[in-house]
């Protein structure tokens, strides 16, 4: 029988969950830490991932030890430490800066379909990784990615394209992350064995159910 389901996310051992939703198939690796996130269909992260205020697409692949969302302190202050804000933790006479944690919860990092995010990388927030691109590993990304671009390095850049535009914008248009779970199996085959300008020369004048 398979291991994931349609009905309920797959988490491993010792995850800490908060606020967060997850479409079909979806897996989470031991010990990661998932805080105020969606995950689309087919998404997955590995061990010890870190993400908050995230929104994952379908069929992203991601590393383990990677972060996304990882949240900032306040630089405009005379500290940054978060006694500021996490002041409930060192007084008892004082509520936490609930603003202070509604700003970080509103900056989402955007994570697109068929997207890879390599072991260790960083997505800071507001960022938004473009469907189909790659986060090397150990990368730290300060800006948006474009759709089927590879980066890598700290901060991440441009290392070469993942497909040529034309085939980046066709299969993006055929949208194949949308389809459902029984014409995914059905074109398994096509998947496995053709190479993007083939699959699309198949599949690429049908429309999604």
């Amino acid at each position: 029988m398979a291991r994931l389901t349609a009905e309920n996310p797959f988490f491993h051992p010792e995850c800490e969950i908060s606020d967060s939703t997850f479409g079909a198939f979806a897996e989470i690796g031991k010990g990661s830490r998932i805080a105020h996130s969606h995950f689309g269909d087919y998404s997955y992260c590995d061990r010890y991932a870190d993400i908050a205020n995230a929104q994952i697409g379908k069929f992203a692949n991601i590393a383990a030890f990677s972060r996304i969302g990882a949240t900032d302190h306040p630089l405009h202050t005379a500290s940054l430490h978060h006694f500021l804000y996490r002041s409930d933790s060192y007084w008892d006479d004082v509520d936490p800066d609930t603003d202070f944690f509604a700003h970080r919860k509103s900056r989402i990092a955007t994570i697109g379909h068929d997207t890879w995010i390599g072991a260790g990388a960083m997505v800071k927030p507001d960022v938004t990784i473009g469907h189909g691109a790659v986060v090397a590993a150990g990368a730290v990304v300060t800006k948006d990615v474009d759709p089927y671009t590879i980066v890598a390095g700290t901060p991440a850049k441009t290392l070469r394209l993942r497909q040529p535009r034309e085939i980046a914008d066709r299969l993006i248009a055929l949208a194949w992350w949308d389809w459902s779970h029984d014409r995914l199996r059905a074109a398994l085959e096509d998947f496995r064995t053709l190479k993007a300008e083939a699959f699309l020369g198949k599949y690429d004048d049908q429309a999604a159910p």
